[in-house]
Parts: structure tokens; C-alpha cells; sequence
């Protein structure tokens, strides 16, 4: 059950096997069911959630009701609205289920022990966050100065196989288009 996570950890510190134990001891484990929102905007995002199997997806909803997808979790990525979690202030941006989804947590109170516990997880969570800040750098960068279909190919490559499982509407608007021109650059790709 939680080979996929501590392969994860692996990627980038060594866990002995009793630091391995005492994080799964620590872990807890939730079903979302497809839509459940995990993470409500305006609430404090309290937990860190790595996804088992499934597919979260972290967004904003702007004034006019208009949903802004910004990051697509799969199996095997981590999902969080890190400014909350970090700072444990209201959250800019609600995670939600695409898909029936399972994920492992843990809160931000547990976190801070196992870094004390195990301080080589505050580099595992540290080389995540530059990561994670990358991707962002990336798509902001690319927004700006690529095409749609650039920005469309781009999306391919870093989820592969994902359009197959979710609607096309996430993926137009994380693109920055509607699902019209979604179509016609999907139609012209053929």
C-alpha cells in the first residue's frame, strides 16, 4: 500500500527502514470520492496530500465564478496550496477531486515533528518546493510567450495519458482557452 509514496521519498533522500516505518505510522490515508473538494478556498490548508491513485486538481475561482486550473495532481504527485499550508493562512486556491481518488497526508503539526524526528524529510520537502516553484516559473513563461498549441504540447508531455481521463474543459482552461479552440487544435493534431 505504500510503495508508490516511500518510492517517491526515494527520489530524492535514503530512508532506513525504521524512518520509513515511523513516516507510515504517521501518515493518514482518505478516499475522495470524484469532485470532493479536499481544500475550500478561504479555509487554511492544514494537510500535504500525496496522491495514491487518482487525480487532484488545485484552482482558482475569480470573481466572476470562472475557474482557473493552475496544477493537476496524478498518482504519484503531491497536491497543496503551499502559501497556506507554510504560513497556515486562508487559501488562494481549492483542491478538488477530477477523478475517484486516494490520497496519504499529513498535517502540517505532523510534519513539523518529523522534521525534527527525521530532519533529511525537510530536504526531501525543500527539493519538492524548488520543484514545484519551477513548474510554476515554467507556466507562467510559457503563458506569456507560447502559442496555445505550444502550451497544449507542453501539457502532453507532463501529463501524459491524463487528457484520456479528464474532462476537456480542465484541460482548456489550465491551458488559458475554451474548449472550443481545445477541439480545434486537438482536430488539427490528428
Amino acid at each position: 500500500m505504500y510503495q508508490l509514496i516511500l518510492r517517491n521519498f526515494a527520489m530524492h533522500i535514503k530512508l532506513d527502514v525504521a524512518e520509513a516505518e515511523h513516516i507510515i505510522a504517521k501518515l493518514q490515508r482518505k478516499p475522495v470520492a470524484k469532485k470532493t473538494v479536499l481544500l475550500p478556498i478561504g479555509t487554511i490548508c492544514r494537510n500535504i496530500y500525496f496522491v495514491n491513485k487518482g487525480c487532484l486538481r488545485i484552482f482558482n475561482t475569480d470573481s466572476e465564478g470562472q475557474e482557473h486550473n493552475i496544477l493537476f495532481s496524478p498518482q504519484n504527485w503531491w497536491a497543496v496550496d503551499i502559501a497556506s499550508f507554510s504560513g497556515q493562512m486562508p487559501a488562494f486556491y481549492t483542491i478538488s477531486a477530477l477523478e475517484d481518488t486516494e490520497v496519504f497526508y499529513l498535517s502540517y503539526n505532523v510534519l513539523e515533528e518529523l522534521y525534527t524526528q527525521i530532519p533529511k524529510l525537510e530536504r526531501f520537502f525543500r527539493i519538492m518546493i524548488q520543484n514545484g516553484f519551477y513548474l510554476y516559473q515554467q507556466r507562467i513563461t510559457s503563458n506569456l510567450s507560447k502559442t496555445a498549441e505550444e502550451r497544449y504540447a507542453l501539457f502532453q508531455k507532463q501529463y501524459p495519458k491524463l487528457e484520456q481521463r479528464i474532462a476537456q474543459k480542465h484541460i482548456a482552461s489550465y491551458l488559458g482557452i475554451t474548449p472550443v479552440f481545445l477541439s480545434m487544435i486537438r482536430k488539427r493534431n490528428t
